[in-house]
């Protein structure tokens, strides 16, 4: 069976860790994308905000596209 998948790319930000900043990027985008398949990680910074570190993890997510 012949699939197409559509990609965007996604941003999660987290005040401990990249990992923990994919990991909520994912859990918000599965709420409103269905068929989640693969996230791939694209970049890593760190923005500093007020002497703080804010850890930024961009993911490319893939999901299973269904047409009209």
């Amino acid at each position: 069976m012949e699939s197409v998948y559509k990609l965007i790319e996604i941003i999660g930000t987290s005040d401990k860790s990249w990992e923990d900043a994919a990991k909520q990027a994912v859990e918000t985008a599965q709420k409103s994308l269905q068929d989640l398949r693969v996230a791939e990680v694209k970049e890593l910074d760190i923005r500093l905000e007020e002497g703080k570190m804010l850890f930024r993890t961009k993911l490319t997510v893939s999901f299973k596209y269904k047409g009209e």
